[in-house]
């Protein structure tokens, strides 16, 4: 669907007093955490047949993928199975997440991942990520402040996280999304300035090379590696203890109907996560103590045309994918004949995973994922 310019501001009572109860929440008992940071990642769009099944072989080409140099790309990202192939693909993610991490969604081997939403596109896909439930009322990507708090607020609020909370994405509705008037600590979106009163001489030159950059190929829609510049600038110097970044190549390549982009765009954010690991584990706040975890906002149909596209009436576009790693998460790898997992559950495992019980105060929220946890003694 395609991404809305309108604005509608609205806020409602009910969650003012979902806030105040959400601040009282218990921290999550029984459990010694080693994480202390979360580091919570989205590629927009992108398919669980490309993070499990690598590159599609009946799209790499001009007919049905859009694909202008053939060659070039199989070189790259064709293999003979469906292993190699995702390897190519995605190293980080099948090197390391899947050795020492959980990998969710590959439907043939047993492993379920869905959203709850019935819109199957990107406003109702990060409020169910960022609050743990779908919202009927939000049926467009309208540019309308969310009514609903996200764990990142709810976060945000509590002493120990006051100050410790940012998030970077670029497209220019999630700080609607995360309601950045309201929310109370720092929300990049889209073709904007980094969120920094007294920017350092690398955050000074990013602005300038952003308001130098013709806006294109979407107006509404930064380019990832400015993103990732300032996510990890920011970081760097203000060392948050969490921190949403939320890239969207995967998707505007899909919508454009170029296969060879969008496998190319995958390929550049599985770095983007393996570089961002690298960096905090060079860091004393975070080395070994902090949680990434990984998903997408929708899936996508399947088939040589309707993998381009999602919303309500495609088949196919409610199966996503997540990944967890870090020092709590038990190395199980690519999960097989396991239950399903919903994206509704993200919140609350992010919460979880910082010792905090999100459904004590959300209780319509998703659960955490179980297995994503250590086990209880």
């Amino acid at each position: 669907m395609i991404k809305s310019e309108r604005r509608v501001p609205f806020l409602r009572w009910a969650s003012s007093l979902m806030l105040m109860l959400a601040i009282i929440a218990d921290t999550v008992s029984g459990q010694d955490l080693k994480t202390k940071n979360v580091i919570l990642i989205t590629t927009d769009g992108l398919r669980w047949q490309e993070v499990f099944t690598g590159a599609e072989e009946a799209l790499i080409n001009k007919e049905h993928g859009g694909v202008t140099d053939v060659q070039n790309i199989k070189s790259k990202f064709w293999k003979e199975t469906p292993e190699e192939r995702r390897a190519a693909l995605l190293p980080f993610f099948w090197t390391k997440i899947a050795k020492e991490g959980q990998l969710y969604g590959n439907l043939p081997a047993g492993s379920s991942s869905q959203i709850t939403n019935t819109m199957k596109f990107s406003y109702p896909g990060y409020n169910e990520i960022l609050t743990g439930f779908a919202d009927p009322r939000i049926d467009s990507n309208a540019k309308k402040p969310n009514e609903n708090f996200t764990v990142l607020e709810w976060l945000h609020r509590q002493p120990e996280f006051n100050g410790k909370v940012a998030a970077f994405s670029g497209w220019d509705v999630i700080p609607y999304i995360i309601n950045r008037e309201r929310c109370g600590f720092p929300v990049m979106g889209g073709w904007e300035r980094v969120p920094e009163e007294n920017p350092s001489s690398q955050q000074q030159i990013l602005n300038e090379l952003i308001e130098d950059t013709i806006h294109r190929p979407n107006a509404a829609e930064l380019n990832d590696t400015f993103i990732f510049q300032a996510a990890r600038e920011h970081l760097k110097r203000h060392q948050p203890r969490v921190l949403f970044v939320s890239f969207l190549e995967t998707d505007h390549w899909g919508h454009a109907g170029r296969y060879d982009h969008l496998l190319e765009s995958a390929h550049v954010v599985d770095d983007y996560v393996r570089r961002l690991w690298e960096l905090v584990q060079s860091l004393d706040q975070y080395r070994d103590k902090t949680t990434i975890i990984l998903t997408t906002d929708h899936g996508r149909g399947s088939g040589l045309e309707n993998w381009k596209h999602h919303g309500a009436k495609y088949e196919g576009a409610e199966d996503m994918w997540m990944a967890f790693l870090g020092p709590d998460t038990p190395p199980l790898g690519e999960r097989t004949k396991c239950d399903r997992v919903t994206q509704s559950q993200v919140a609350a495992t992010l919460a979880a995973l910082l010792g905090k019980d999100y459904c004590a105060a959300v209780p319509n929220a998703g659960k955490p994922v179980a297995d994503a946890l250590p086990k209880k003694p």
